[in-house]
C-alpha cells in the first residue's frame, strides 16, 4: 500500500497536483533534432552548393570527385536553358544534395576557387612586369635578378618592338608576347617568383 500511496500525487486544497520527486525523473539523452531555422539554413547551404557547381564549367565538373547522379544532374542543369525547367532541376539537385555528404564537395570547390584566385594573381603580376619593362629599362635587370635562365636577347627584342608599337599606336602583337614570354619564363622558373617586384 506505501508504495500506491507514493505513484499518486500531492494535493494541496487550491493548488494543482505534485508529483513526487520529479526532479528524479530519467532525462532523455537523445540529442533535440535542429530547429526549423536550423534546417531551413542547411538547406540554403546546400543549394548555394548546388548553384555554384552548376555555374562551373563542365569539364570542373566532370574532374570533381561527385557521386554520379549528382554529377549528372548538374551537367543536365547547364544544358537546361528553360526557366521554369533550371528551376526544377535545380531543385532535384537539392534533393540530392541532402543524400551525400556536403563537407568534401565544399571544400573541392574552395580548392578550385583558390586555385582561380592564384592564377590571377599570378597573371596580374606578370602583367605588372610586362608594364614595368615596356616602361624602365632597370626593369629588365630586375626581372634577370629573378629569373637568370632567361634569354635576354629575345626579351630586349620585344621589349623595344613593343615600345615602338605604342609609339606608332599599331596593335600590341609585340607586347602580347613579350607576356607569353614572361609567363613562359615564369612556369619554367623553379620558386615561380612572378610576383616580385
Amino acid at each position: 500500500m506505501v508504495a500506491d500511496q507514493q505513484a499518486e500525487p500531492t494535493r494541496h486544497r487550491g493548488t494543482r497536483a505534485i508529483w513526487p520527486n520529479m526532479d528524479d525523473h530519467e532525462t532523455d539523452n537523445t540529442p533535440a533534432s535542429p530547429s526549423k531555422s536550423q534546417r531551413k539554413r542547411e538547406s540554403t547551404a546546400l543549394q548555394d552548393l548546388g548553384r555554384a557547381l552548376v555555374k562551373l564549367p563542365e569539364e570542373r565538373v566532370r574532374q570533381l570527385a561527385l557521386p554520379d547522379t549528382l554529377r549528372v544532374a548538374v551537367l543536365e542543369a547547364q544544358r537546361i536553358q528553360s526557366h521554369g525547367a533550371s528551376r526544377r532541376q535545380m531543385q532535384y539537385i537539392g534533393k540530392l544534395m541532402r543524400d551525400v555528404d556536403a563537407a568534401p564537395i565544399a571544400e573541392q570547390l574552395a580548392e578550385l576557387r583558390g586555385a582561380s584566385n592564384d592564377a590571377k594573381a599570378a597573371f596580374h603580376a606578370l602583367e605588372h612586369w610586362r608594364d614595368r619593362l615596356l616602361a624602365d629599362d632597370q626593369a629588365l635587370t630586375d626581372w634577370l635578378a629573378n629569373h637568370p635562365e632567361s634569354d635576354i636577347q629575345p626579351l630586349r627584342q620585344l621589349i623595344r618592338n613593343a615600345r615602338k608599337e605604342a609609339a606608332q599606336g599599331n596593335p600590341p602583337r609585340s607586347s602580347r608576347a613579350l607576356f607569353r614570354m614572361l609567363a613562359q619564363i615564369s612556369r619554367a622558373s623553379p620558386g615561380d617568383e612572378a610576383g616580385s617586384g
